[in-house]
């Protein structure tokens, strides 16, 4: 039902509630984005950057885009292989220097485990006897 002189829709009292409850969602809401906006730009700067860059990673390549990065995208992978060997051939060496073998690391993970187990079993033991006995303790 809409009013012929004004063009809108006549404000019946169970209307206007429902309409003045979203209003002021509304209002509070831009109010808040307002407010995080104006205290964290930077924060709302990365939000946008994260969201484009989920936007672009969701469309498809074109293939004039494929020939543009394909270059790119080799050297960087090969830069970063590089990269990760060196580093791994550099650590691996540096624990053989110092003697840490995989072997040892294994053994010494598992007499931690044992001794942490050790101690819980101790532990048990100790609370279940000082529950079985209160004058002891």
């Amino acid at each position: 039902m809409i009013d012929q002189g004004t063009n809108s829709i006549p404000e019946y009292p169970e209307n206007s509630g429902a309409r003045q409850r979203a209003i002021e969602a509304y209002e509070d809401a831009r109010e808040r984005a307002v407010d995080t906006l104006g205290q964290a730009p930077l924060l709302a700067l990365a939000g946008g950057i994260a969201a484009g860059a989920l936007i672009a990673a969701l469309l498809p390549r074109t293939q004039a885009e494929v020939r543009a990065i394909r270059p790119t995208a080799r050297r960087v992978k090969n830069s970063a292989r590089a990269a990760f060997d060196a580093a791994k051939d550099t650590g691996t060496k540096r624990l053989d220097e110092l003697g840490l073998t995989r072997d040892k690391a294994e053994e010494t993970v598992r007499n931690l485990l044992e001794g942490v187990g050790d101690a819980a079993k101790a532990s048990a033991n100790a609370a279940l006897e000082a529950a079985r006995n209160p004058e002891k303790g």
